[in-house]
This record gives C-alpha cells, structure tokens and sequence, in this order.
C-alpha cells in the first residue's frame, strides 16, 4: 500500500521516457526520470517520500523532506497568501499552512514548530496546532532543567511549549514574566511532573536563587533612579510586574534581602538606598 507523507521502500514495476511507475500493477506511483538513478531495473526497491505535486497528483520523489507524516519539525516560513502560508519542507512544492491551523500570524522568514497532517481533501499541510501530537513520554522529575519552542498563549490558562520539541510541557500564567511570543524558545526548569506525564514549567529560579537576582536587579534601578524610587511592599502587583518583570512576592523578598543587608530604606511610599 503506498501511504502519502511517508517514507517508503517500493519496487519498479515499469519504465517509461518520463520516469519509472513503483508499487504494485494495481497500485503505482510515477518517480520522475529526473530523479531515478543509473541503471534502474524493474523490480529493483527504491526508498521514497510520496506527496502531491503542483498537479494535486500522487507523486514519489528521492528527495529527504524535513518532516514526515505524523512528526513535528521547525520549517521556515517562504512566502504569506491571502489563505495562508507556505513553509519551506526541503521538496520542490512548498507545504501549504492554512490560517486556521496557524496559533499566531506567521511572518515570511521566521521559523516555527508545525506538524504534517492530511487534511479533508486528502493533501498533506501543516499546523501549528501540535498540542496533540506531544508526548508524555519523557524521564523529566522535578527541578530538571528543559527548554522547548512556544507552540501556543493562552491568557486563561499559560504558555504552552513543546519541550524539546516533542513532550508537554506548559508555564502557568502567574509564572509569565517578560514578552514571550509564539516560536521562542524557552529556557527553565520543572516546577511539577503532573500525574499524566505534563510537565509544569518554571522560567524562574528556585526562590533563594531567584531572590538574589531579584535583589540585584532592585538596587540597581534605585541606583538609577538617584537613590529613590516610588515603591514599596505595598506597592500594585501589577505596577511591580510592569517596572520590574517580578511577582510582587519577589519583589518584597528582595527587598528584604537588601534591608536585611542595609543597602536600602523604607519610607512611606518610597524605597531609599541607605546613606553611609
């Protein structure tokens, strides 16, 4: 059985000026003369990828396409239609990405993390919506350091990303800092392994490691600011998020940690650095 968007081996069944027919008498398959090597005769087994031409017709070729059937892999965005895009796979014919398998609006020349699958007209296309195709089949625990492309944002729930491209994984949105977009790649560590294989991520150090950084980064914009900045314990998470890309409890921690350490002063509603 020949079976599009995979790699197969088949057998010359017949020649022809144009090519070669593999398969079977009942089933075959056109290779192009262009691609058929030296000396080729009939029954010999050829390896091949099989897709559809600019003619919709089944079609084999030599050629390694950068994904298969079922897989997942970063393909490279060659042009933006009116219907959607087009992403370079390795084959002549571009792999079309409809808009309504797209997460976020592809730019032409950037890369993103899509899967080939067969569509109701029975054509191979790619999605970006990959969340299915993953897998929980990994030898992650807790605190392992991972890193893995943004395949989708959702503002209710997180980010999800694909952990080395191929395993659950998601960053809950209260440990969202900083501007993440669809098609970056992430670097953290495993805040919980679910029961079901998901994995939770954490883009934040552990809270003692994190607190030193944090406190760092604090006194450096009190430095800035000539000493002074209008903030406190007190102060608006979301103000504290916006100014300082933290949670407000990272906020306070570190600023325990330079009070502890008599860097800093609290005022009413300001933090001061500590005259010597």
């Amino acid at each position: 059985m020949i079976e599009l968007g995979k790699k197969q081996c088949l057998n010359v069944v017949k020649k022809v000026d144009f090519g070669v027919y593999l398969g079977t008498k009942e089933e075959r398959i056109l290779l192009p003369k262009k691609m058929v090597p030296e000396d080729i005769e009939i029954s010999d087994a050829l390896e091949v990828f099989v897709y559809r031409d600019s003619s919709d017709r089944l079609i084999a070729t030599t050629k390694e396409p950068f994904i298969q059937l079922g897989q997942l892999a970063k393909l490279k965005v060659s042009q933006v239609g009116k219907i959607g895009a087009f992403l370079d796979w390795g084959l002549e014919k571009d792999l079309f990405l409809p808009f309504k398998e797209q997460t976020t609006h592809v730019s032409e020349g950037k890369t993103y993390l899509v899967g080939l699958y067969i569509d109701k007209s029975n054509r191979l296309a790619a999605t970006m919506r990959v969340y299915n195709m993953l897998s929980a089949n990994h030898m992650y625990v807790k605190d392992s350091a991972v890193s893995g492309t943004v395949i989708e944002i959702k503002s209710e729930y997180g980010i999800f990303v694909a952990i080395d491209d191929k395993y659950y994984g998601m960053i809950p949105k209260d440990e969202i800092y900083g501007n993440i977009n669809v098609g970056d790649v992430i670097y953290g560590r495993v805040s919980k392994v679910r029961d079901d294989g998901k994995i939770m991520i954490s883009i934040r150090q552990k809270a003692y490691i994190q607190m030193e950084e944090d406190s760092k980064l604090i006194y450096e914009v009190i430095k800035e600011q000539n000493g002074s900045i209008p903030f406190t314990d007190k102060s608006d998470s979301e103000l504290i998020k916006k100014h300082f890309n933290m949670s407000k409890n990272a906020f306070k921690r570190g600023v325990g940690r330079l009070l502890k350490e008599g860097l800093i002063t609290i005022e009413k509603d300001s933090i001061k650095l500590k005259n010597d």
